[in-house]
């Protein structure tokens, strides 16, 4: 009797997690806003300067096209900020859209190490692509897209 329960409920629990997995692969993918927002905090460049390693930003940003596209930077800090060629002044917000797919490095005053990676990914347009764009998001940010 409690072995037959147990078969029931294993099996109840894989058609879930199928289920799950099936409507992963076939959902589109979608998003709110197609922004990504960074923002630098007021004073992180006094941090900097007094010897506190501050990370404010990571050193990778993914980006997938069609989904989250758009980076916007905030510089709520006392001094200017530079990002690649950019020059945001304090209050200022910089918006740079992504079209392409590729790995882009920019020089950025906020990261501790002065460089950051923008990796933009592909749109996942088949289920396989869509259920491990799906799984990969959630295993870097831990937050379900």
């Amino acid at each position: 009797m409690i072995a037959a329960r147990w078969v029931w409920l294993s099996g109840v629990a894989v058609a879930v997690v199928l289920a799950g997995m099936l409507w992963a692969a076939m959902t589109p993918v979608a998003a709110g806003s197609r922004d990504e927002i960074f923002e630098i905090p007021k004073g992180t460049w006094a941090r900097r300067m007094a010897g506190d390693k501050v990370e404010i930003l990571p050193s990778q940003i993914r980006l997938t096209l069609g989904v989250k596209d758009i980076l916007v930077l905030i510089n709520r800090d006392d001094v200017p900020q530079t990002f690649g060629p950019v020059l945001m002044m304090p209050g200022q917000s910089f918006r740079l859209p992504f079209g392409v797919a590729s790995h882009y490095e920019f020089a950025c005053t906020a990261h501790a190490s002065g460089q950051m990676t923008v990796v933009v990914d592909e749109m996942p347009a088949t289920p396989l692509t869509r259920l491990r764009w799906r799984l990969g998001t959630l295993l870097r940010s831990g937050r379900w897209p």
